[in-house]
């Protein structure tokens, strides 16, 4: 049988160009053989980000600041240079100075029909939002073909092919039932005119994830960023354009200055063969990383005009700041919960961003920045989401006041509970506001793992457990989106689901792995774990915890806990959230371990993968990102 689809300069698992050739077109293969080149660059980029985590941690030594004289990699730039403004920024296109609020999530469904999967794009595309990012990474499922199907269900979506307007007209109906319940009106007057409202933005994977259905002609792992934005842009640039919409994309997970020259590289070579104009795909940039937050105006000026706004996301940046300071015994984080975007670090990570687009490039112009997410989903009990409600709008009118153009949300429900904030404050954006000018001495690298009295509890650990091990049981199922909270929640309508993805599962680990691993001591006592105040976490509480928290899901109801998978995917997620806890050395991410066991329920064959894996990367910084089943599978 033959396993794989060979063109010589990449390689394709078997069957997916016909059975997805109206995404893997002639015109979008040419584009990706046109850019195969860079992904020996983004292999050299990210062995480079590995080696500074491990020099770091072997040296003792903190993320600092660049040298003001030194040249921004990969530009023609010089860090003081762009600290100053000395480069060419972007102007805003008319389709996002209004950005009020902006949904996130993926374009399909996993194990659906074409029809059944559309359902996704429609309820985006008439839920009101001025923005929906289409997600192809954190929330996006990764089993069987859901990244090809996220593809072709937004060509089918933004082209308004059939089937996807008689879906929207069903799913128009069903929404404007649900807002006459519950915002007592509908929000949908005419389905057709409500398509044109939202603006399309998408978000490839990042550059530390290899595709699951390309390889690179020598076999080896291809840069899922290279096929997420070639696909994006070749497929839907013609029908966007036309109609007056930009191209926009959302870059993930970007560490350096050095990285972000490499997007705009990249980025301007697919611009070059398609004929499009200079710096016509726009980006927004997530800042998610610890070490982003050193060079925010060095990013800037290496995306240069093409460069429209910064985001600021809450897990995924936790994460990455537990991670970078793993070696450093003193840095152990809190309860989840207490991290909120005013604890500590997070404030002044928020706050360099805000001073960062509003320092002024070249031509005077202001940068985008665009709020956290909203994770809340408007359903369970009178008082639970009345509750929810209340905290929610008191998040979105607090980064109002300090600035920012609009917030993410992750339902479609919770645009409507958001967006009357900015209705009222009325202007379309904020850029230009006036706050002091980024400065970068030691006590702002200080500030930036700034630490502050707060909760460290059993509870809190129960909590992280179960949720961390429910997330990775739903991204075996291909949910990377899923509304989930803790088990000794269930039941209780009081406490509402949280949508989360890929980066609740990231820092939940992170913060357990500082417990074990740095003998965190506990802030409170808890007589039923027989720990007190003062106790740290141990290998035995931790095989405790986890044996209760997996017995809890194993008895949990199908409702948050899918019976199919309580013998299938659940032993596999805590089999990889076991291993990575006890490692000594700590893995640098969780998706590759829950991509290294997709689509396969055979709990031997994943603990070898884990042990593979966990082996090679604590040798020499190795990551094994290559599913030994997908090349056999169409």
């Amino acid at each position: 049988m033959k396993t794989r689809d060979n063109d010589g300069a990449l390689q394709f698992n078997a069957g997916v160009r016909l059975a997805y050739d109206s995404v893997l077109s002639p015109a979008a293969l040419d584009a990706l053989r046109a850019l195969a080149g860079f992904n020996a660059d983004r292999r050299r980029i990210m062995a480079e980000r590995i080696a500074r985590r491990a020099e770091r941690a072997r040296q003792g030594r903190h993320i600092g600041f660049l040298d003001p004289a030194a040249t921004i990699a990969r530009t023609k730039l010089t860090v003081r240079e762009a600290r100053e403004g000395r480069f060419e920024g972007s102007p805003i296109p008319p389709d996002l100075r209004r950005q009020w609020v902006q949904g996130t999530g993926p374009g399909t469904r996993p194990r659906s029909s074409v029809e059944a999967s559309l359902r996704s794009v429609a309820y985006a595309l008439l839920s009101g939002a001025d923005g929906w990012m289409f997600d192809g990474e954190d929330a996006l499922g990764q089993i069987s073909t859901m990244s090809l199907d996220n593809q072709r269900n937004l060509k089918l979506a933004f082209a308004r092919e059939e089937p996807f307007l008689r879906v929207a007209e069903s799913v128009a109906s069903e929404m404007n039932d649900w807002s006459r319940g519950f915002l007592g009106r509908p929000i949908i007057e005419d389905w057709r005119r409500q398509l044109d409202f939202t603006t399309r933005l998408f978000r490839p994977r990042g550059l530390h994830l290899d595709d699951r259905h390309i390889r690179d002609g020598d076999g080896g792992g291809f840069s899922a960023s290279i096929v997420d934005a070639v696909l994006y842009v070749v497929n839907n640039h013609k029908t966007l354009r036309a109609a007056g919409a930009s191209l926009v994309l959302y870059l993930p997970k970007i560490q350096t200055a050095e990285e972000a020259a490499f997007w705009n590289e990249l980025l301007a070579a697919l611009e070059q063969h398609l004929g499009l104009p200079p710096a016509e795909i726009k980006t927004y940039v997530l800042v998610e990383q610890l070490e982003a937050c050193f060079q925010l105006m060095e990013i800037r000026a290496a995306l240069g005009p093409r460069f429209v706004g910064f985001n600021t996301g809450r897990w995924d940046y936790i994460n990455s700041v537990s991670d970078a300071m793993a070696w450093d015994p003193a840095f152990v984080n809190p309860n989840i919960d207490t991290i909120t975007m005013t604890y500590g670090y997070m404030r002044h990570y928020e706050d360099r961003v805000r001073r960062a687009v509003n320092t002024p490039d070249q031509n005077g112009r202001f940068a985008l920045w665009q709020g956290g997410m909203e994770p809340n989903i408007p359903v369970g009990s009178e008082r639970g989401v009345a509750e929810a409600m209340k905290r929610a709008v008191a998040g979105g009118e607090r980064e109002q006041r300090a600035g920012a153009s609009g917030k993410w949300v992750a339902h479609w429900k919770m645009v409507h509970i958001v967006r009357p904030i900015w209705e009222k404050a009325g202007e379309a954006n904020q850029l230009g506001r006036e706050f002091p000018r980024l400065t970068y001495a030691p006590q702002d690298a200080e500030d930036l793992t700034r630490l502050e009295p707060a909760a460290r509890t059993v509870k809190g650990a129960r909590d992280l457990l179960s949720v961390a091990l429910q997330y990775g049981n739903a991204f075996g199922r291909g949910f990377q989106a899923a509304a989930l909270k803790p088990a000794d929640s269930f039941g209780d309508d009081d406490v509402l689901y949280l949508m989360e993805d890929m980066a609740t599962g990231e820092i939940r680990l992170s913060i357990l792995w500082e417990w074990l691993h740095k003998k965190a001591p506990f802030t409170a006592d808890d007589p039923a774990a027989g720990v007190r105040a003062g106790d740290g976490m141990t290998p035995e509480l931790l095989t405790t915890l986890l044996d209760q928290e997996y017995g809890k899901l194993l008895g949990a109801a199908d409702r948050d806990v899918h019976d199919d998978s309580k013998g299938t995917t659940l032993p596999i997620a805590r089999e990889i959230v076991e291993r990575c806890l006890r490692s000594e050395v700590k893995p640098p991410w969780f998706v590759d371990l829950l991509n290294l066991n997709l689509d396969d329920h055979d709990l031997a064959a994943a603990r070898a993968r884990v042990s593979a894996y966990l082996s090679a990367f604590a040798r020499d910084g190795s990551r094994l990102t290559d599913n030994p089943r997908s090349a056999s599978r169409s």
